[in-house]
């Protein structure tokens, strides 16, 4: 399994930053499962540059820009140079704040130029009756690889978020069968872009309220390759068990 524990703004001190890494440190360390953290920038830069572990670290974000004068902006650039392998791209929360697929689509080539890992996040807002949220998410995966050479398609790293999902209970969320479905049903648009096995090596990953309640049952009941975790990935010990349940 790829986990992926997205730290996004509740870890504000370096201090707790220091204790969740010593945490992914000693998860990585079992060797059961590749471990990722996505800290903020500044925390980014200090933890991943003296990294010594198996501990693998992404950005939470990059800029759409490539250097120069852009005030504030952290370019791929940067991110790669300071030591990390992922970026996380298109994440719900950018989508809401105005993030359209074009500037996904930038980031996106941006990241790969610069040897980064592309972690694509696409999801529904809501779904309907008539499925129509199906076509929303060959639309999203489809503009972007449709803009890359065959090469490039294989780095991506895909992360099925269904925005309905986030925020809820473990019994509130998707159902193992639900994500099953969902996976295939990506896997198959990857079919199209990836012929032969290439679309099997692509790594699928589910976030949207992943707990450790919940995860053991949506990994054995779907062909899911891994979790992007949010909230529960700021906290030591429920970091810890959902990677156990797991193992």
């Amino acid at each position: 399994m790829l986990i992926v524990g997205n730290w996004k703004a509740y870890v504000e001190t370096l201090e707790k930053a220091k204790r969740l890494y010593a945490v992914a440190k000693r998860l990585a360390a079992a060797g059961h499962h590749e471990i990722v953290i996505a800290p903020s920038a500044p925390h980014l830069g200090f933890l991943a540059g003296g990294n010594r572990s198996s501990v693998e670290f992404a950005a939470q974000d990059i800029s759409s820009s490539l250097g120069g004068a852009a005030t504030g902006e952290v370019t791929a650039g940067a991110v790669a140079g300071v030591g990390a392998t992922y970026v996380i791209v298109g994440h719900s929360e950018r989508r809401a704040a105005g993030e359209t697929d074009a500037l996904v689509l930038q980031k996106v080539q941006h990241a790969l130029a610069h040897g980064l890992v592309p972690i694509l996040c696409i999801g529904e807002r809501e779904r309907d009756a008539e499925a129509r949220y199906l076509a929303h998410l060959r639309t999203q995966i489809s503009l972007i690889l449709t803009a890359l050479s065959p090469q490039e398609r294989k780095k991506i790293v895909v992360a099925y978020e269904p925005i309905w999902a986030i925020g809820k209970s473990a019994t509130e969320a998707i159902t193992p069968t639900d994500l099953n479905e969902m996976v295939l049903y990506i896997r198959k648009i990857l079919t199209e872009f990836l012929p032969g096995k290439g679309a099997s090596k692509i790594n699928i990953l589910y976030g949207g309220s992943v707990e450790s309640g919940n995860i053991r049952a949506l990994a054995a009941a779907s062909s899911i390759d891994g979790f992007l975790v949010g909230h529960a990935s700021t906290d030591a010990a429920s970091f810890g068990a959902l990677v156990k349940a797991v193992t």
